[in-house]
């Protein structure tokens, strides 16, 4: 029997492929932890474990408290690809790595934002409701548009904004990308059209979808200026984080009619409360942070977050999927 094993602890919403993988390994201890914790009841569960060697997180916090519970701790892994929630300058000073899933949830996340895209154009969710309460002359009130020949307006082009680009391609739309870190030839490469006035971008777009992180370049992207510069007949789609559409503004623009429409998978706190005025809006399509959370997502992410952990502990960690390289120099 192996002695010494690594101790892992990890957030309970981890798929179960994850937890097979895991099964194969006499040498690693895994324990669980609801990951709807509270951040202080995080740090008592740490503290309970008497030391572990790796962690993977949900979109919990995870910094200084944390890691002070965990001196020998090796690795940090992520069930996802947003790490806002997680000190990485922390990590870094102690030489930890971070680490996320990469593509794994990559087109689960770009097929919701064309779901977004497609559900606000041909008004799905009104003529759902026409049908159900029986108001089907209503119908010709309000026509749906097409994706056909519009312009869509990636930000982000990254792994999901990449598959983002290629599924609006396949519905025979124009592609703008903005992306200030990746080379405009990288862009025309699959199709598209590099943009570096984002202002301007958004004046000429039908569709603008975010898939950029949140830092403190992005945290407000979107404001009451730049929401100003999009056609009124624009939707504005975010799968990215919340908090970098400011939702006063946003708002604003959707009940005035400044704005067409808007799909919502992320807000600025989460859940968002039910008095949240932009649930109340009729041109708002909302889901609960789920892009990203399919059936076969769940398995990949489980996958790819055990293989890093297990990556690190046997001397040879995935590098792509490593956040603060550095780390590893």
């Amino acid at each position: 029997m192996t002695t010494n094993k690594k101790k892992l602890l990890i957030a309970d919403s981890m798929g179960k492929a994850g937890w097979d993988l895991l099964a194969a390994r006499d040498d690693i201890e895994a324990n669980s932890f609801p990951h709807l914790i509270t951040p202080a009841d995080f740090v008592l569960r740490i503290r309970a474990e008497g030391g572990i060697d790796g962690v993977v997180i949900g979109p919990m916090r995870f910094g200084e408290a944390e890691l002070a519970e965990a001196p020998r701790l090796q690795v940090v892994a992520r069930i996802g690809v947003g790490y806002d929630s997680v000190d990485v300058p922390a990590l870094t000073k102690r030489g930890i790595p971070l680490m996320v899933v990469g593509i794994a949830n990559s087109p689960s996340v770009a097929e919701q934002a064309i779901f977004f895209m497609m559900t606000l154009a041909r008004r799905g969710a009104y003529f759902d409701a026409l049908v159900k309460e029986g108001r089907w002359p209503e119908r010709l009130k309000a026509k749906p548009v097409d994706l056909l020949g519009k312009t869509a307006l990636i930000v982000g082009f990254g792994r999901i904004g990449t598959r983002t680009a290629r599924r609006c391609l396949a519905m025979e739309m124009r592609v703008l990308v903005y992306d200030p870190y990746v080379a405009a030839e990288s862009v025309r490469a699959v199709g598209c059209e590099p943009v570096g006035d984002l202002d301007a971008a958004v004046a000429e777009a039908d569709f603008v979808t975010l898939h950029c992180p949140k830092t403190p370049e992005t945290l407000a992207m979107f404001d009451a200026a730049r929401l100003r510069r999009m056609k009124p007949t624009a939707y504005l789609v975010n799968t990215a984080r919340g908090g970098i559409i400011e939702e006063t503004a946003l708002h604003a623009a959707l009940s005035e009619g400044r704005l067409a429409g808007a799909g919502l998978d992320v807000f600025a706190v989460e859940p968002t409360p039910t008095s949240n005025p932009l649930l109340k809006l009729p041109n708002v399509v909302t889901a609960p942070h789920m892009a990203g959370v399919t059936v076969e997502a769940v398995a990949r992410m489980a996958l790819a977050a055990v293989r890093n952990i297990l990556s690190v502990f046997d001397g040879q960690p995935i590098r792509e999927n490593v956040i603060n390289q550095e780390v590893l120099d």
